[in-house]
């Protein structure tokens, strides 16, 4: 594996929430499980609960879940699940309770001794906060993994992939890449905002996510009427972890195969 790959996982951020953190995260967990890679998932704050059978789930922790190759506890997989869909920190003082880091910290090291990857999915925004004082951000120096953030490519990105990236460098955190998301229309000039990001970063895309990638199993880029992409959950209610509905056993996305193999190649 690569030199990134060696440091347990990747943390995987994006320039707002809705760019499709999640449809990324859930497609390079199956390409990499297809390579035979134990890859546990991780989402570490959700702010946004339905009742399921098996309790209060948050929709995007259950597509990681399905996506992996790896049996976890939904509690190691989203330690903090908040009611509200809301800012963690708004949310968390509806709740009545204060984000901790420990207890992500204690779930991180049971996920990373029982896989070969842990994918962790942050919550909207690289400084996202999680209380009065404290960020996503603060989540991903304490886990210590490289990161892997997305671009949705859309009027007004390129101010907000910059500014991200300067901020996740201030963090001394280890750059493992960028994905462009076309997301659900091409906006104009895309290869020419695509080639400024490049440009600026110093280095191409890991990958580039199609217009309306996900509908094959079930997310969709299509914002529905809410603002936010759909969800699997949406799609298929049942969806309750990876032993009722894998989406491990779909065959991944090119884009993706080819993301991961140059995560993980030597």
């Amino acid at each position: 594996m690569s030199a990134g790959a060696s440091k347990r996982g990747f943390f995987i951020t994006g320039t707002d929430t809705g760019v499709g953190k999640t449809l990324v995260t859930v497609a390079l967990t199956r390409a990499l499980a297809q390579r035979g890679i134990r890859t546990a998932v991780m989402k570490p704050v959700a702010a946004g609960a339905m009742e399921t059978p098996d309790g209060l789930r948050n929709d995007d922790a259950l597509e990681l879940l399905a996506a992996s190759n790896v049996k976890s506890a939904y509690e190691d997989v989203n330690p903090w699940l908040l009611k509200t869909p809301a800012s963690p920190h708004l949310a968390a003082r509806h709740d009545g309770v204060s984000i901790g880091v420990q207890k992500i910290l204690t779930a991180f090291r049971r996920l990373a001794a029982a896989s070969d990857l842990v994918m962790v999915e942050g919550a909207g925004g690289w400084l996202a906060p999680i209380s009065s004082v404290a960020t996503m951000a603060d989540i991903a120096e304490k886990l210590a993994l490289p990161v892997i953030f997305v671009v949705g490519m859309r009027l007004g990105c390129l101010n907000h992939a910059l500014l991200t990236r300067e901020a996740i460098r201030s963090h001394g955190l280890p750059f493992a890449g960028w994905i462009a998301n076309k997301m659900h229309s091409e906006m104009a000039l895309v290869g020419a905002n695509i080639d400024s990001l490049a440009s600026r970063f110093g280095t191409a895309p890991l990958g580039i996510v199609p217009v309306g990638a996900g509908k094959e199993w079930g997310h969709s880029s299509f914002p529905p009427a809410g603002g936010k992409p759909g969800r699997a959950s949406e799609a298929r209610p049942h969806l309750h972890g990876n032993e009722e509905c894998p989406h491990s056993f779909l065959p991944a996305p090119a884009w993706a195969v080819e993301v991961a193999n140059k995560l993980v190649s030597p």
